[in-house]
């Protein structure tokens, strides 16, 4: 295990800093002990990074040096590069990410293309586009007409505690990549890992004071101002569909910008001619990080004529996976991240019983032999109705409602029929059987038969209450521009 030092000031226009407010304590949600201290921002701190960010666009070259953007984006590359194993230590420590988890989707996979990406975007990015001449009847004029995107300005990008490394590099990568300048406000879960980045910036690379501010706080509210402000242009937010709408609401008023990747409560359809083995495997997946994940598939759809053979499968997978110490190499389900949501995670649980699910596996019980941490037993319920809590609701813990259906059209019917739209999975016995039934789906990204396509080149995000706008590909850099369409007399 590396040695990690935190990180405890956080970063405005360039300079390491206390914050006003103080400091806030950061706690490591398997053993409940203290982390450390990290700085406590006031409502003016926030006000200050929001002023830095407006002068560095306003008045430097970043919005427009497309090489210096990119050279700065492969020195915060190397220098992230540099730390990978601190950063990897402090994520299990401050997030309570299985170690084995880091080697993936929290660290290793996003460190590897999230900013190299959009790096290489900036030279093959279509910042301007010629729709040819024309004699615009308007003018009368033979017209030459450009289609050019710009920066938007200034972001707030606001970032969830479930995987906080891998949100925040995409959404700087992304913003960065574009010219835009950026203030990022992480969870109060999970500072450190923020105030890491922050400090990189800062002593390893020429990015330019105020383009990036790192500002941490325990009052959620102090992020609320980056909404409120008229100098910030786009929210990049990750998180509920609940603040998603609150954000909705507050930015109104400034007309804001908005990408919103929300809630998820996704489906993997298993069809009677699936690989059963595999396609019941999948339902292992609310396991992985206790989980904490908002494309979790947390509902596993069977054919009711092989229902009972697949919740047996399940029992048995379920009976063997124990939530652990996330330091453990072997550990799938460490804990959740505070008291808070795993007391609301029991609540569900109880939630389903009340309502009639039968409870085959886990509970709201402590797990034998663990009185500290915030562990919750994965739980598994049969004879779940769609139209339950614990299936229409997302619980953001080790909970898992297996439920048939009668036919495929049945089974689309049950995926669809929830609020959200984020993520699916269809296991069929054919390719062309799966692809029928995903373009039935009202769900963003979906995995067939065992796969899913996650990476810093994909589009990633929701429908309904999911979300509004991708995060990653060139649909991901799309949202951070603006369109301008320049027309002059051609041959000018």
């Amino acid at each position: 295990m590396a040695d990690v030092c935190f990180e405890s000031k956080m970063m405005i226009d360039g300079k390491l800093v206390d914050g006003e407010a103080g400091t806030f304590t950061n706690l490591n949600p398997a053993t409940e002990e203290v982390l450390g201290e990290v700085a406590d921002a006031s409502a003016s701190d926030m006000h200050r990074a929001i002023d830095a960010a407006r002068r560095a666009f306003d008045e430097t070259g970043w919005s427009t040096d497309h090489a210096f953007r990119q050279r700065c984006l492969l020195q915060l590359q190397e220098a992230l590069e540099s730390e990978q194993e601190e950063l990897r230590e402090e994520l299990i420590l401050e997030v309570g990410c299985p170690r084995a988890i880091t080697h993936g989707p929290q660290l290793d996979a996003p460190l590897a293309d999230a900013l190299r990406y959009p790096a290489r975007l900036i030279d093959e990015y279509p910042w301007e586009t010629s729709l040819g001449d024309a004699l615009v009847s308007v003018t009368g004029v033979n017209t030459t007409r450009k289609v050019w995107r710009e920066p938007v300005g200034v972001v707030g990008a606001i970032v969830p505690w479930n995987f906080p490394f891998e949100v925040t590099i995409q959404k700087i990568g992304q913003a960065l990549g574009t010219g835009n300048t950026v203030v990022l406000k992480p969870a109060p879960n999970t500072p450190y890992n923020a105030t890491r980045l922050g400090r990189l910036i800062a002593e390893n690379t020429d990015i330019p004071p105020g383009v990036v501010n790192v500002v941490t706080a325990s009052d959620h509210f102090v992020g609320e101002e980056l909404t409120l402000s008229p100098k910030v242009d786009l929210i990049s937010f990750t998180g509920s569909t609940v603040v998603g709408r609150r954000i909705m609401e507050k930015g109104a008023a400034t007309m804001k910008r908005l990408f919103l990747e929300l809630g998820g409560k996704s489906a993997t359809i298993v069809l009677e001619d699936a690989d059963f083995a595999l396609g019941c495997m999948m339902g292992i997946a609310p396991c992985m990080h206790a989980g904490q994940g908002c494309a979790n598939p947390t509902r596993l759809l069977l054919p009711r004529s092989r229902y009972d053979e697949g919740v047996e499968i399940l029992k048995g997978i379920y009976e063997g996976v124990a939530p652990g110490d996330p330091q453990d190499p072997g550990t799938l389900c460490g804990p959740v991240i505070s008291d808070k949501q795993r007391g609301r995670i029991r609540g569900y649980i109880d939630k389903g019983v009340e309502e009639g699910a039968t409870l085959l596996v886990g509970g709201a019980e402590a797990p034998d032999g663990m009185d500290r941490g915030f562990f919750v037993k994965p739980t598994l319920f049969a004879n779940v109705d769609n139209a339950m809590t614990i299936a229409q609701e997302e619980i953001f813990g080790p909970v898992l409602s297996v439920i048939p259906f009668d036919d495929e059209d049945d089974a689309v019917r049950i995926a669809n029929d929830s609020p959200y739209g984020l993520a699916g999975n269809v296991m069929a016995g054919t390719l062309d059987r799966a692809l029928s039934v995903a373009r039935r789906l009202r769900a963003g990204f979906i995995g067939l038969n065992g796969t899913a396509g996650y990476g810093a080149d994909t589009p990633f995000g929701g429908y309904k209450a999911s979300g509004i706008g991708r995060q990653n590909g060139v649909a991901g850099f799309d949202q951070y521009t603006e369109i301008k369409s320049v027309a002059y007399p051609a041959g000018s």
